[in-house]
């Protein structure tokens, strides 16, 4: 063993002693340290097998990682340990759409059709749960017809999140608009939610998305993407760094290269990682 996890595994050890073996995991998970939290959440299934908890964070764990056999074979067990959870399905899902996108023309319908069972699944265990909704919102706009999606679909799902939440129901109608190349629909969903959510962030964004998408109100697009930059998105947000993406995305439109490459230089300043801007960058060169 190496004394790297001779560390990981004394650590954990230690904490495990002072505090509920579940709590410890999670704080190192939410901590963001992925291996130590690993290795605790891989001593409660050894010491419980049967903690359907446990199971879901290594799934988690593993799609971080991009270990996605791994990621649905955790998930998979999750869901069977605990078959009322709502979450752990959706996840389950996410997993079987993650190897879906990876997987040859031979498995990928059986991968899709996974995927849609257990969004569908963790949405009939509880409709309140918007993020699974939203996963089938995605899922019926991508998939074909024989593999069950359809926009059809897509839209039924959207006016339930709307009902539950009108900014995200606004934010998934128009990225459907868009979908259906209806960007002054989207625009109208985005401006009409600032009316009663006056510096939403997801809502100028949006607006500054789909300006960048279509190439249309370049202008408005900018302004509203500029306001982002001086309010702090929520954790599921879109960060600064994809502000400034949009916003080289922009520039660009209006064949200005040397303003979009100092927005793409200065997203990847605030995440290095973000390939989008990397890519953008590299193809402006």
């Amino acid at each position: 063993m190496s004394p790297r996890l001779l560390v990981i595994f004394a650590v954990s050890a230690a904490l495990l002693r002072a505090a509920a073996p579940s709590d410890v995991a999670v704080s190192l998970y939410k901590s963001k340290q992925y291996p130590e939290a690993r290795a605790a959440f891989e001593q409660i299934t050894v010491t419980d097998p049967a903690n359907a908890a446990a199971h879901s964070y290594l799934g988690l764990l593993a799609m971080k990682r991009n270990d996605i056999d791994e990621s649905i074979k955790q998930l998979e067990q999750a869901t069977i340990l605990a078959p009322t959870n709502s979450d752990y399905f959706m996840d389950l899902g996410d997993a079987y759409g993650a190897a879906a996108g990876k997987a040859g023309l031979f498995s990928q319908l059986g991968l899709a059709k996974k995927c849609q069972a257990a969004l569908e699944k963790a949405v009939q265990l509880n409709p309140d749960n918007l993020l699974a909704r939203n996963g089938l919102v995605s899922y019926y706009r991508q998939a074909p017809t024989f593999a069950g999606g359809g926009m059809s679909k897509a839209y039924e799902q959207a006016a339930e999140i709307k009902k539950r939440d009108p900014v995200m129901g606004a934010d998934v109608y128009g990225a459907l608009y868009v979908k259906d190349k209806k960007f002054e629909d989207a625009f109208a969903v985005f401006e009409n939610l600032l009316r009663t959510h006056p510096d939403n962030y997801l809502a100028l964004y949006s607006i500054g998305r789909t300006a960048a998408q279509s190439g249309l109100r370049l202008d408005r697009g900018e302004q509203a993407l500029r306001r982002c930059l001086d309010l702090t998105p929520a954790k599921n947000e879109p960060g600064h760094a994809a502000v400034h993406w949009r916003l080289g995305v922009i520039a660009e439109k209006r064949q200005d290269s040397a303003a979009a490459r100092v927005a793409y230089e200065t997203s990847l300043k605030l995440d290095p990682e973000f390939k989008l801007a990397a890519d953008s960058l590299a193809k402006l060169k």
